[in-house]
């Protein structure tokens, strides 16, 4: 039988080796609380991390008649420019919207267009940088809302019925500015919106550089979070795509995210293998359509109808239930800085066939974007 003493040791060594147990138990929960408590705080920093469903409803429906035809409610938007002031408010801006219905024929050959001239809309701001504003530039429908981008403030709207609601700012470059971001284009991809600039480095009116910060893209979510990215690269392979390097250009102002394709379209606006001056760039129109795979690894491109100089593309959507074959697509000119015609196409980019040739729109306008609604 052990002694008193010995039993004195044992219980004291029991103790000791009880508390060390406890104390490693303890330290291991805590460093496992720890890391799961780090690693829940960078998930919820993440701008996709347990948001709500992306809404990807569309606004328009498509209507078959009788004889087969396909039937399409459209709208598009005006940039003003200078005149978007309005005559008589003192501090008001304003942009119109027209509706129209687009009727493509049973075979998608053929397309024609018939305009609502009751049905125009006004749409008022009081929000101005540099004592302009409203100067609309596209059309998106992004999570179940119209939205449209004032390329003067930076501002996205959320235009419902004939009220134009600021959503979320946007500022130049990197977002490290405080001037408001020349949005020229808007698409939507995984449920992200992407606005872009006019892709091409900011310059004087002789074309001397200033920056590249039109050559940035924000990608937007439903929330309203916007990240910053560089698209430098990017718009430079687009252009040496069609063999235009600097100082040459490439003007952007309508590019669309094809879900179908998994690539990026554009239809430039305008495009030189010359500096860019303020006086020889309303000459300079394109028909180009460039293709570029989603990291932009390979682009193609092809001409879209005859080459008229002072015509360049202003927007397009994919007409829906086409599988992003058939485009619809606004041109707009201009002449000293002062619109002069906005015109409409419809055409199938795989078989380069037009169903529906320019036509001009009404008025001495320059439409900037077009929807399905």
């Amino acid at each position: 039988m052990a002694d008193p003493e010995t039993h004195a040791k044992i219980r004291k060594n029991d103790i000791y080796g009880l508390s060390t147990g406890s104390s490693l138990i303890t330290a291991a929960l805590i460093a496992i609380l720890c890391v799961a408590f780090i690693a829940l705080t960078k998930n919820m920093q993440k701008p996709g991390c347990y948001r709500r469903p992306y809404n990807a409803s569309q606004l328009g429906h498509e209507v078959l008649l009788d004889d087969g035809s396909h039937q399409f409610r459209i709208v598009v938007v005006t940039d003003l420019d200078k005149s978007s002031k309005h005559p008589t408010e003192e501090n008001q801006w304003q942009s119109f919207i027209e509706f129209g219905v687009l009727t493509v024929n049973k075979e998608y050959t053929e397309a024609s267009l018939q305009w609502n001239s009751n049905e125009q809309i006004s749409l008022y701001s009081t929000i101005a940088g540099g004592g302009r504003s409203m100067e609309l530039s596209d059309l998106v429908v992004f999570d179940g809302n119209l939205l449209s981008i004032d390329d003067r403030t930076g501002i996205i709207y959320r235009i419902k019925k004939d009220m134009a609601y600021p959503w979320i700012y946007l500022n130049d470059g990197a977002g490290n500015t405080t001037k408001g971001f020349k949005g020229e284009w808007m698409t939507v991809k995984d449920g992200n919106l992407y606005v872009g600039g006019l892709g091409k480095e900011w310059t004087t009116t002789k074309g001397v550089f200033v920056n590249e910060n039109p050559m940035w893209v924000k990608l937007v979510t439903p929330e309203g979070s916007v990240e910053h990215i560089s698209w430098v690269s990017e718009y430079k392979k687009l252009r040496s795509a069609v063999g235009i390097e600097w100082p040459g250009y490439i003007i952007h102002e309508s590019v669309q995210w094809s879900e179908i394709y998994r690539k990026w379209f554009f239809l430039p606006r305008r495009a030189s293998k010359l500096a860019y001056t303020e006086a020889g760039d309303e000459e300079r129109g394109t028909n180009y359509l460039l293709v570029a795979s989603e990291d932009f690894s390979n682009i193609k491109y092809q001409q879209i109808g005859p080459l008229s100089s002072a015509r360049g593309f202003s927007a397009f959507q994919f007409v829906p239930g086409t599988n992003d074959r058939i485009i619809v697509a606004l041109k707009s000119e201009e002449k000293d800085g002062l619109p002069v015609a906005s015109y409409i196409t419809v055409f199938n980019h795989e078989m380069g066939h037009i169903l529906l040739e320019e036509v001009p729109l009404f008025g001495r306008f320059k439409y900037e974007g077009i929807a399905f609604v």
